[in-house]
């Protein structure tokens, strides 16, 4: 206890009464609320109360623990009694003795933010009783507290009779407020009665039109669907047809004839993009859309859409830009309706854009962990009060250009559907005259794939294999971001929360193995959060580890903090410490080097299986740097690498002081002689081969090069 008030002994049966008139006037002078006084009160004459008739006797020493406001009233009753032989169940609300004993310890635990007790057989019982000050009581130190003492000397303990009487008082209070409440909940009921036969008949009503609409939704999706079906095959075969007289393959055409037949083709694939509008929004509405998010680079699906837009770009006068992504982590989403939300707005940036450019970037929202698209134009802009109608199904805006350009109207309401289906939206802003922007804000990663909506797992986009979840509480994001880093490839994956709401939201979805909190959040502070953690059934095992610039580790600790530190701390002292209270075991970190995606992906799927991490690394440069900041387990290096080869790689792993022992494993689809063999079985502990039979001989290879790097498969 880090300042005493004042102590009480528990000699004599009266002494329990002088320990709850002592708790009830210092809470008063602290700034507590009647009700307040009366709950800490009534907490101290109970586990009082038990400490004399169990223990004959004791001792309450009142106190104050904490630094920092809002301090904590600290009240410890302790004894010298036999103990308690159930505590377990006590606490745990299954244990009842003749006299009723535990009731009352569970009525005190209730009452306070915090409780705590220890007691072994024969050596007695401590009990710590812990509540928050209230803000209206500003911080104690020393020269307050000897002002409380001595106003408590001058305030006479009342008699045994006196207390009983305002015991008395205080039933007969509550009696009356409960007598006014229940009076108030049987005028509210009948309210609620005659409002409940309106809402029932209206629900009625309302079930009765929604199932209406259920069915007419249903229908309409089943006929689009299947006369999209249905228009499919005879506009393929209009199409093949058409390509097979343009090619005379039966005969030369005359000029009129191949203008007829190509009028025949392009109507036939305008046609078919309708068709296939159509289905696609019959499978969103459907709910028969499959997301199959990947980790992909922006940077590769602009190289992608590039390729092929380019032939849409007829007009001379507009040039199509595609801005180099800066600073954009890697995305774990479903590209390919990424690239249909781009296609889209590009192909109507380029319809409606006669000179100038249409610009396609992307940037990175850290704060929001989204990836921000936006294709801005110099076309003819769209007027304020069209801006939301052109989301609407077969809605076109008239406009000049409207005339020349087909479209179906079905584009932009797909795009804001398959938006919507990855977690995130769509917007424009545009100035007629002047131009457009539309975007789409698209989580980073797959919402449904982050282990807030998941089990008791979280996997990082960059990370295949299964981690287990530490809910981190902090309102910075550099500090998110640090966090994020020293947990990858841990074995632990994060679960951010910059509030104490969004902390609560994702506690009632998903049990962390730990949580990380800071105490000062965008001007809320997280105590009361930490007593309510460890308050709880269901949080109260959950370990806890404040991390804060706040220097009060006493009060974390009183509070039920496992482990209180002060920032900034250090990777390894906080991956130990996350072991060390979650009983997580570490989990094996590989690297890949290779230039090749198809081969780092199986060797990734393989290694994956074996149950470790992996991290890839696309050239030997990139190769070293990761080694040098994450240490792996082990390191699967590709020889045939340009710029940088297996070699070079591997003479300065083998240079380096710092990673000469990491085990290296060679992966190479090169038909290695004798001599480079044994030049390399000196340095490495294993050579495979990318050439095998079956997927079981490839895994089999794997392992064993695994076995000698001295690993084990988890």
């Amino acid at each position: 206890m880090s300042l005493r008030i004042l102590s009480v002994s528990l000699k004599y049966e009266p002494d329990v009464v002088v320990a709850r008139q002592r708790a009830r006037q210092l809470a008063r002078l602290m700034a507590f609320d009647a009700q307040d006084q009366v709950r800490i009160a009534t907490a101290v004459s109970e586990i009082a109360r038990n400490a004399f008739r169990y223990a004959g006797g004791g001792t309450v020493e009142f106190g104050v623990e904490g630094r920092t406001p809002p301090q904590l009233l600290e009240i410890v009753v302790s004894d010298r009694g036999p103990g308690i032989a159930h505590v377990a169940e006590v606490l745990g609300g299954r244990y009842r003795s003749a006299t009723g004993m535990g009731v009352g310890i569970l009525g005190a635990r209730r009452l306070m933010d915090q409780f705590d007790v220890q007691t072994q057989p024969g050596a007695g019982t401590r009990v710590v009783l812990r509540k928050l000050l209230p803000r209206a009581a500003g911080f104690l130190g020393p020269a307050r507290l000897a002002a409380i003492a001595d106003e408590l000397a001058r305030e006479a303990p009342q008699s045994p009779i006196e207390e009983v009487q305002r015991q008395n008082q205080e039933l007969l209070q509550a009696l009356d407020e409960l007598r006014r409440r229940q009076d108030e909940l049987t005028r509210l009921n009948r309210e609620l009665e005659d409002t409940n036969r309106g809402v029932v008949a209206l629900y009625a009503e309302l079930d009765e039109k929604a199932d209406h609409l259920r069915r007419a939704d249903e229908l309409k999706s089943r006929f689009l669907s299947n006369m999209s079906h249905e228009f499919r095959t005879p506009l393929n075969s209009i199409t093949a047809l058409s390509y097979i007289l343009l090619d005379r393959v039966d005969g030369e055409l005359t000029p009129e004839q191949v203008k007829q037949v190509t009028f025949i083709r392009t109507a036939a694939h305008d046609l078919s993009e309708l068709v296939n509008d159509l289905l696609d929004l019959a499978k969103v509405e459907a709910g028969k859309i499959v997301v199959r998010p990947i980790e992909f680079e922006i940077d590769n699906l602009f190289g992608a859409l590039r390729g092929m837009l380019r032939p849409l770009l007829v007009n001379e006068s507009v040039n199509l830009i595609f801005e180099t992504p800066d600073g954009i982590p890697a995305v774990f989403t479903d590209e390919a309706k990424v690239s249909q939300i781009l296609r889209n707005f590009i192909s109507n940036a380029l319809k409606f854009t006669e000179r100038g450019e249409v610009r396609v970037t992307a940037t990175f929202d850290a704060a929001s962990d989204t990836v921000v698209f936006a294709v801005a134009d110099t076309g003819i802009g769209i007027a304020p009060e069209d801006q939301e109608l052109i989301f609407e199904e077969f809605t076109q805006v008239e406009s000049p250009l409207q005339k020349r350009v087909k479209g179906t109207g079905l584009g932009l309401p797909l795009t804001r559907k398959l938006a919507q289906l990855l977690g995130g939206g769509v917007a424009v802003s545009s100035t007629p005259g002047v131009g457009s922007t539309f975007s789409a804000v698209i989580p980073r990663v797959y919402p449904r794939a982050t282990g807030v909506e998941a089990d008791a797992a979280s996997t990082p986009a960059g990370d295949a294999s299964p981690t287990a979840p530490v809910l981190v509480v902090d309102d910075d994001t550099a500090a998110l971001t640090i966090y994020d880093k020293y947990l990858k490839g841990s074995g632990f994956g994060m679960i951010p929360a910059r509030s104490l709401r969004d902390a609560r939201q994702a506690l009632s979805v998903v049990r962390p193995r730990a949580i990380l909190l800071d105490i000062v959040l965008h001007g809320e502070e997280s105590w009361k959060f930490l007593a309510e953690l460890k308050a709880a059934d269901a949080t109260r095992d959950i370990p806890v580890i404040v991390l804060s610039t706040t220097d009060d580790p006493g009060k974390g600790l009183a509070l039920g903090a496992d482990v209180y530190a002060v920032k900034p701390v250090q990777r390894d002292w906080l991956l130990a410490t996350l072991r060390g209270v979650t009983g997580v075991a570490r989990v094996p970190a590989a690297l890949v080097i290779d230039d090749e995606d198809a081969s780092r992906y199986v060797l990734k799927r393989l290694l994956t299986e074996i149950g470790c991490t992996v991290t890839e690394a696309p050239n030997g440069a990139g190769g070293l740097d990761l080694a040098r900041r994450l240490h792996p387990d082990a390191i699967f290096l590709d020889l045939g690498m340009p710029e940088m080869s297996g070699q070079q790689v591997l003479a300065e792993l083998k240079s380096d002081p710092a990673l000469a022992d990491i085990p290296v494993i060679v992966v190479t689809a090169k038909a290695l002689d004798d001599r480079t063999r044994d030049e390399l079985r000196a340095s490495v502990v294993g050579i495979l081969s990318k050439d095998h039979d079956s997927r079981e001989a490839a895994l089999a290879a794997l392992l064993e090069a695994w076995a000698k790097a001295g690993l084990a498969p988890v």
